[in-house]
C-alpha cells in the first residue's frame, strides 16, 4: 500500500514542475549537507558579530559622543536586522565606552573572524555548485576574494545603518515611510545576496543565473525577520529563566543558523534551475536522468589532485538498460496491466 502511494506521489511530482522543482531543491539541499555548511557559516558569523559591534559602538561613541539620542538611533538601525535579540544586545552593550584601543581590537577581531566566515561561505557555495576540490581557490586567492566580499558587505551595512538612522528620526506613524523602509531593506538584502551568490563561488555562473536565488533569499530573509521575531522571542523567553544573559547567545546562534539555512536553500534554487536537476525520484530504485547527473556531479566534485579523474558508472548505465524515465514508464505500464488482469479475474 505504501509503495503504491509512493509511486503515485512520485509520478505526480515528476509530471508537475510546480511541485517537482521544490522537491528537487530540498533533495539537493540534503545531498549537499547544506545544513552542516550553514552551521559552519553561523559559527564564524557569530564570532565576527561581537567584535564588529564593539567597533561600531566605539566608533559611534567617538563620533557622536555629544548626541546620545542620535547614537541610539544609529545603533538601533544596525541591530534592527536581529528581531528581539537586537534589543537585548543593545541593552547589554550600552555599558561599553568608546576608546581607540577598543576600536582597534574590534576592527581586528571583526576582520579576522569575518574573513573566516566569508571563506566558510565560499566553501559552501563551491560545494553547492559541485566545484571539484582541485579547482577551488588557493589560500591567497581565497583571502583576496573574502576581502572583496567583506568590503562589499561592510559597505551595504553602513548604507543600511545610515538609511535606518534616517528613518528612525522620521515620523514613525507615517505608513508611507514604514512601507518605504521595508522596500529599501528588501532591495538592500537583494543586492547583498545577488553579489554574494555571484562572487562567493569560482563556478562559471552569470548574474542572470543567480538572480532567482537572490530574490528567493530576500523573500526568505524578510519572512524570517517577520516570523522569526516570534519564534526567537519565545525561545529567548523560555531560555532566559535558566540561562539568564546566555539565553541571548543561544537565541542569536539559532537566528544565525536559520539565516544560513535560508541562504543556502535559496542558493540551491540557482543550482537546480541552472543545471536542470529536476524532476528527481522519490523512489531510490528508479532514478531519473536528473538523479544520475546530480549524483555524478557529487562524486566528481571530490577530485583533489590535478592528475585525479573520477569517473562514475551506474549499475544500470544509460544504453545498457532502461533509463530512469524509461523504467518509470515500464513500471506504470506493468501496474496497469496487473490491474486489468486482476479486474478480468474478478469479473469471471
Amino acid at each position: 500500500m505504501l509503495k503504491r502511494l509512493l509511486y503515485r506521489v512520485d509520478r505526480y511530482q515528476r509530471e508537475h514542475t510546480w511541485i517537482g522543482f521544490p522537491v528537487a531543491v530540498f533533495k539537493r539541499f540534503g545531498e549537499d549537507r547544506a545544513g552542516q555548511l550553514a552551521a559552519l557559516v553561523a559559527y564564524y558569523g557569530f564570532f565576527s558579530l561581537f567584535p564588529l559591534l564593539l567597533a561600531l559602538v566605539t566608533l559611534v561613541g567617538l563620533v557622536l559622543g555629544e548626541n546620545p539620542e542620535l547614537q541610539n538611533r544609529v545603533l538601533g538601525a544596525a541591530l534592527a536586522q536581529f528581531p528581539v535579540i537586537g534589543d537585548e544586545i543593545r541593552r547589554n552593550i550600552a555599558v561599553l565606552e568608546g576608546t581607540g584601543l577598543a576600536l582597534v581590537v574590534g576592527l581586528g577581531g571583526a576582520l579576522w573572524s569575518g574573513l573566516a566566515g566569508i571563506k566558510a561561505a565560499q566553501n559552501a557555495m563551491d560545494s553547492i555548485w559541485d566545484v571539484p576540490v582541485k579547482h577551488q581557490p588557493k589560500f591567497l586567492v581565497a583571502v583576496f576574494r573574502a576581502l572583496l566580499m567583506l568590503a562589499t558587505l561592510g559597505m551595504f551595512l553602513l548604507l543600511s545603518t545610515f538609511l535606518g538612522g534616517v528613518a528612525a528620526g522620521a515620523d514613525t506613524r507615517s505608513t508611507a515611510l514604514q512601507v518605504l523602509g521595508v522596500a529599501v531593506s528588501f532591495v538592500l538584502n537583494f543586492l547583498v545576496f545577488w553579489v554574494a551568490f555571484r562572487v562567493l563561488t569560482v563556478a562559471e555562473v552569470s548574474w542572470r543565473e543567480v538572480l532567482p536565488g537572490a530574490v528567493g533569499a530576500s523573500v526568505l530573509w524578510s519572512v524570517l525577520q517577520t516570523l522569526g521575531g516570534y519564534l526567537i522571542g519565545h525561545r529567548l523567553q523560555s531560555a532566559s529563566e535558566t540561562y539568564g544573559f546566555f539565553a541571548v547567545v543561544i537565541a542569536l546562534l539559532t537566528w544565525m543558523y536559520l539565516g544560513g539555512q535560508a541562504t543556502l536553500l535559496a542558493a540551491e534554487i540557482n543550482v537546480v534551475r541552472t543545471k536542470r536537476l529536476w524532476p528527481r525520484a522519490l523512489d531510490p530504485e528508479d532514478l531519473t536522468e536528473a538523479d544520475r547527473r546530480a549524483l555524478r556531479a557529487l562524486a566528481e566534485a571530490e577530485e583533489r589532485h590535478h592528475a585525479q579523474d573520477v569517473r562514475v558508472r551506474f549499475e544500470d548505465p544509460e544504453g545498457d538498460g532502461p533509463s530512469g524515465a524509461e523504467a518509470f514508464r515500464r513500471t506504470a505500464l506493468r501496474e496497469r496491466r496487473d490491474a486489468a488482469r486482476e479486474k478480468r479475474r474478478r469479473d469471471r
